[in-house]
């Protein structure tokens, strides 16, 4: 996924920098469906800090993106 279309996009600002940071969880994402990048959307709004974004962003990255 390009930065560009990170920011293009309807994502929480904290979900697209946490992205940026870890390649494999970016691929992931960029690969999901409308409908699958809004449940992962959806998830982070449950997200209180900043480390615990990354571990969940990580995660994604991790296993096929298993959540």
């Amino acid at each position: 996924m390009e930065r560009q279309n990170i920011y293009s996009t309807d994502i929480p600002m904290g979900l697209g920098m946490a992205l940026m940071q870890n390649r494999q969880a970016m691929d992931y994402f960029s690969s999901l469906s409308d409908e699958g990048k809004q449940q992962v959307i959806d998830h982070t709004h449950t997200i209180g800090s900043k480390e615990e974004m990354q571990s969940y962003v990580d995660s994604l990255g991790q296993a096929g993106g298993l959540t």
